[in-house]
């Protein structure tokens, strides 16, 4: 009996070897054939005997699996955690092979990816992006993609969890830029280092050279305080830019984006402090003395405002704000003069104390003027700037110049200028 119960076990496992051996050989012709709806209902079926393959057939079914699932980039995109999981499976025994696919999967995702970015939907690109680095976890980069077209759609949470593996990941992303100048255009042209050689040698290209180029790491660092300031987890924010800065304390970028986080946290004084200190790296930037003025002004100190907006002009003439925030200080000693005039009685005193009020006040939109014209010159478009110059004109009483400012407005208004 016992040797009877061994010899139908036998035939047993002889037969389930032979009912695997024969599924997969039918998942495998399918799949060479292209027949990929026949090979996922092989593999369905051949799943039933996992139990009893051995190693060597178990990895085959799981590449076979893949290969399914991929259909040679028509499958589902949804299958693409399935497939790298039945890569993990079958590595062992298909090492190259898999290899090979999960670059043309990572480059068909990579694709879509950038298919979708064109089309604006930056929502899938950033998912594209990311499974095409999940594919073969080499490419940094397209991690770092997907996490900046995700900002993009303000999808901060997600754009917040890929920035924060990107960190502990250390993704810098620095590579080394090959370039020469091309003899017919004169121009700077960044190639990969064999075709630069080959121009070069060939003499279209003069000029070789290599650079490294700047670390993405203060973007990413920015960008992650700025979706915590966005979260309200302004401590984070701020701890996330000390961080940067003490990597990188000359980085004149991450001192200026410490400062919009202080700003956006209504934390003035701080906002003011790493301004001034960026001013001190960058003496000639125009933009950092308009906001030390805006700043200065926001504070109550006009004086120091002025001085602020008067130094842009100087560095940058055409620094069309600088004149309008000039205008509006000038502007804006104008309410304590509407108020005392408006409190004044009937007496020969009071009338004497209106008509002096009257005139400095006259004054104040004399004073205003150089600027606002200065400002539409600039920009031909400001509607603001025209309507306040177009109400200056009128309460003086000089009727050409209004009617001729009129115009303008009435001009850009039927534009729909702004």
């Amino acid at each position: 009996m016992k040797k009877q119960l061994i010899i139908a076990l036998a035939f047993s496992i002889s037969a389930f070897s032979f009912a695997q051996k024969k599924e997969l050989k039918t998942v495998e012709k399918a799949i060479k054939s292209n027949n990929f709806a026949e090979a996922k209902a092989g593999i369905n079926q051949a799943e039933g005997l996992l139990s009893v393959m051995d190693e060597k057939s178990k990895a085959k079914f799981y590449y076979l699996k893949a290969q399914a699932l991929y259909a040679n980039g028509k499958g589902s995109d949804a299958d693409i955690s399935t497939i790298l999981e039945s890569f993990a499976k079958a590595e062992s025994n298909y090492g190259s092979e898999i290899t090979a696919l999960k670059q043309t999967i990572s480059n068909g995702l990579l694709t879509k990816g950038n298919a979708a970015y064109e089309k604006n939907d930056y929502s899938n690109a950033s998912k594209y992006f990311e499974k095409s680095y999940r594919v073969t976890e080499r490419d940094t980069l397209f991690l770092y993609y997907a996490a900046a077209t995700a900002v993009n759609v303000k999808e901060y949470d997600r754009a917040l969890v890929l920035y924060e593996e990107l960190k502990n990941l250390g993704y810098t992303g620095i590579v080394k830029q090959y370039f020469a100048t091309n003899v017919e255009t004169g121009k700077e042209e960044v190639l990969d280092k064999n075709t630069r050689d080959l121009y070069v040698k060939g003499k279209s290209h003069i000029k070789p050279g290599e650079r490294l180029t700047d670390s993405k790491k203060p973007e990413i660092v920015k960008n992650v305080a700025l979706i915590y300031v966005s979260k309200g987890d302004n401590e984070k924010a701020i701890a996330a830019m000390q961080e940067a800065r003490a990597e990188s304390p000359d980085d004149i970028n991450l001192i200026l984006s410490e400062a919009n986080v202080h700003y956006k946290m209504g934390n003035t004084e701080e906002f003011k402090s790493l301004l001034q200190k960026a001013t001190e790296m960058d003496p000639t930037n125009p933009e950092l003395q308009y906001n030390l003025g805006v700043i200065a002004a926001e504070s109550g100190q006009p004086v120091e405002a002025k001085a602020h907006y008067e130094k842009a002009i100087e560095l940058d003439p055409n620094y069309v704000n600088a004149y309008i925030n000039i205008s509006a200080l000038v502007l804006g000693r104008e309410q304590p003069l509407i108020e005392e005039m408006n409190g004044l009685g009937t007496s020969k005193a009071d009338d004497m104390r209106y008509d002096e009020l009257r005139e400095e006040r006259q004054n104040l939109y004399k004073e205003a003027i150089p600027f606002l014209s200065k400002a539409l010159e600039i920009d031909t478009k400001n509607l603001s700037a025209a309507k306040t110059l177009m109400n200056i004109y009128s309460i003086l009483g000089e009727s050409e110049k209004q009617k001729e400012i009129k115009a303008t407005v009435d001009a850009l208004e039927a534009a729909g200028g702004n």
